[in-house]
């Protein structure tokens, strides 16, 4: 299953950017929608996911700038960031996992998309 990652771009200091990644070919349903984010020269950072069961949620420290959604499990999750900062500047990458229409099981990584920061 390949992950479609888009939204990402320049913004300034204190702007907003919505980020989509959508999943595509033979989705039968998603159950874990997660976003993950590398800065340059930094290990990857987890943001958040939703799943079928538990919801949305968000680690403590993007709390109240960054929100995760999805459109109820038809393939594509969302992240929702507000009041950016120069320091958000990094890759953002998707990973969706799900079953196929096979009912076989797929753990998808997008090819991420980069969101700057920068006056």
């Amino acid at each position: 299953v390949q992950l479609q990652a888009s939204g990402g771009g320049l913004v300034q200091p204190g702007g907003s950017l919505r980020l989509s990644c959508r999943a595509d070919g033979n989705v039968f349903a998603t159950n874990y929608m997660a976003w993950s984010r590398q800065a340059p020269g930094k290990g990857r950072e987890f943001i958040g996911h939703v799943t079928s069961s538990s919801g949305a949620s968000v680690v403590d420290s993007l709390k109240g700038r960054f929100t995760i959604s999805t459109d109820n499990g038809k393939g594509t999750a969302y992240l929702q960031m507000n009041m950016l900062r120069v320091e958000d500047t990094a890759v953002y990458l998707c990973n969706v996992r799900g079953l196929q229409n096979d009912y076989s099981g797929f753990d998808s990584w997008g090819q991420g998309t980069l969101v700057t920061v920068s006056s």
